[in-house]
């Protein structure tokens, strides 16, 4: 089994700030699994990469000081999307506004548009304080090739969801996370993608919002199921699967029988869990 690491976090680890899909879900009935919208953070040595800005990242924000008191942060946001449950914890990221901080935005999109979207979401009359005033010193980057982002490297590619989304393959020494969401299975171009870039990965982190009896009715939402990350596992020689961006329907009893079932097909597969920490 996995367990949450200290509050030092090693060299090389993730750990899970938010875990649920399309809106946060607090309450009593998702407290183990956890009710913010998708945030993750690869601590790499002395860079900080995250994956998603979903309301996860408010307490990224909080504990980030704390771990590095005193110290310029310089903070490395991959975007896989722009939907809104990815995207609605920057405002209340408390080091963006910070005036000795640095950050470094990456996605898909030109640079130019990328700033549009962010400074969008903060416009009037959507938030009180607008995207061009913060103090932060903040850069923006195209992703469509492999980058080096200090000792890591990053390697996008396409997923098949509405609207877009991308994938990333992190490799760090002999450490390598694929991490696949939002996406949804079928499309045979996106899946051999999908498998060149999951090929012998350390870790799996898959969209497995729906279940395999719910997904036909869902079919087309961009969304996939836990058998089909244990499939692209299987095939990818994968050694860990995370199932990840949790359905808002499905609580932490729901969740925990989809972990329990996933596991009878392929050992190694957990269901992530907010503030949940490992090394790599």
């Amino acid at each position: 089994m996995l367990k949450m690491g200290p509050s030092k976090m090693s060299e090389f680890a993730l750990k899970f700030w938010g875990v649920r899909g399309s809106i946060p879900t607090p309450g009593p009935e998702n407290i183990s699994y956890g009710g913010n919208t998708t945030c993750i953070e690869l601590h790499c040595g002395s860079e900080t990469l995250v994956i998603d800005a979903g309301s996860g990242m408010r307490n990224l924000g909080l504990n980030l000081p704390k771990r590095f008191p005193g110290q310029h942060l310089n903070v490395h946001l991959l975007f896989t999307h722009f939907h809104w449950d990815h995207l609605q914890g920057l405002p209340f990221f408390i080091p963006l506004y910070g005036e000795d901080n640095e950050f470094n935005f990456y996605s898909s999109c030109q640079p130019e548009r990328l700033r549009a979207i962010l400074e969008g979401q903060m416009a009037a009359p959507y938030f009180p304080v607008s995207f061009k005033f913060l103090s932060s010193k903040r850069n923006f980057l195209e992703l469509k090739k492999p980058h080096q982002i200090g000792r890591a490297k990053v390697y996008p590619f396409p997923l098949n969801h509405p609207q877009g989304a991308t994938g990333f393959r992190i490799e760090v020494g002999s450490s390598v996370v694929t991490h696949a969401s939002d996406l949804e299975h079928g499309e045979a171009e996106f899946d051999k993608v999908l498998r060149e870039y999951a090929q012998n990965a350390d870790v799996l982190i898959y969209d497995s919002q729906y279940t395999p009896e719910e997904y036909p009715n869902r079919r087309g939402w961009g969304h996939s199921t836990w058998m089909e990350a244990i499939k692209v596992a299987r095939d990818c020689n994968v050694k860990r699967v995370i199932l990840f961006h949790h359905d808002p329907g499905h609580n932490d009893a729901a969740v925990g029988e989809i972990e329990k079932e996933a596991r009878t097909h392929f050992a190694e597969t957990y269901a992530a869990k907010e503030g949940w920490e490992f090394p790599l």
